[in-house]
């Protein structure tokens, strides 16, 4: 196994960082999510033959809870959208290292009996997908926090006021300090697997897109659902740019969802709420939501190598 690298340093690390920095600033939020995409019926399929297929990420591309859970430590479901990608795909070799509650350092690091995922790969890897960071920036804290304060101001914002409580947002600061975490996963990954073609994957939609709320169905404070999707667009343009300075492609899973967050009646729904009413972790895909997923990497798939 080739070796992890290090963040880049001197003039080109430093352009990096500042590129990425001042993308991150000010009215560049606007830019996080690509307008709703038509969920088509259909999973398409994609050229060229793939030979070895490994899939690192956390819950989200694990899939706790869906039926059937074949690593139950992990939560991870052969119907997540790595296994539908596989499936569709029918790569000589397939293998899905993704476990619920991964961080970035579970690229290097065992998470129980899930070895590091980073060894999944060798130079024979010519797909690798990867869906990470969420919970380095503390999504489930996060959720925990929001709730536990709306019955304090459920007509307001009191979720937004904590994190910024200190004169700065201490949110987007998390997610600024998760690029470079996530960049040198990516150079990680591209040391193991050199000849690999290498795709992030981006977070589907987990609150209504207009930013209004659903109280009690989802318990946090009606200001705070505009803050907190804001949060997760700003979490979606980091790994876009991320990906796109470290010559991988990025696949927007936000746009295909939105309209079917967790607010939505069970019969749209593909993101769970809190107390979810089909099999899924609280706040999580369900089946269709990994269906999702797995047609929004089939179609970046199609289209070729290249950068987004």
């Amino acid at each position: 196994m080739a070796h992890d690298t290090r963040p880049a340093g001197g003039v080109r690390g430093r352009r990096r960082s500042a590129v990425l920095g001042a993308a991150l600033s000010g009215c560049a939020l606007i830019a996080a999510a690509t307008p709703p995409a038509a969920a088509h019926p259909g999973v398409p399929g994609g050229p060229g033959r793939t030979t070895a297929y490994a899939a690192l990420g956390d819950s989200y591309t694990s899939g706790p809870g869906i039926p059937t859970q074949v690593d139950a430590a992990c939560g991870r479901s052969d119907r997540n959208y790595p296994s539908l990608v596989a499936a569709r795909r029918q790569p000589a070799v397939f293998t899905d290292v993704s476990c619920g509650g991964a961080t970035t350092a579970q690229m290097w690091q065992a998470q129980g009996a899930n070895p590091p995922q980073l060894d999944a790969l060798d130079r024979h890897t010519d797909l690798v997908t990867v869906q990470i960071g969420g919970n380095d920036i503390g999504f489930g804290t996060i959720i925990d926090t929001c709730a536990r304060l709306a019955a304090q101001d459920p007509a307001g914002n009191p979720c937004q006021r904590s994190y910024q409580a200190s004169g700065h947002d201490r949110l987007a600061v998390a997610i600024a300090r998760t690029a470079p975490k996530v960049g040198r996963v990516l150079r990680a990954v591209r040391a193991r697997a050199p000849h690999a073609r290498v795709v992030v994957v981006g977070y589907p939609a987990l609150l209504p897109d207009d930013g209004t709320g659903c109280f009690p169905q989802v318990p946090f404070a009606r200001g705070d659902f505009p803050y907190l999707r804001d949060t997760g667009k700003r979490l979606n343009l980091m790994l876009r740019l991320v990906a796109g300075l470290n010559r991988a492609e990025y696949v927007d899973t936000y746009g295909p969802t939105v309209g079917h967050d967790m607010c939505k009646p069970p019969a749209d729904r593909w993101i769970e709420p809190l107390r979810p009413a089909s099999p899924a972790a609280p706040a999580h895909p369900n089946a269709e939501g990994e269906a999702a997923m797995a047609r929004a990497v089939l179609a970046r798939l199609e289209r070729g190598p290249g950068r987004s």
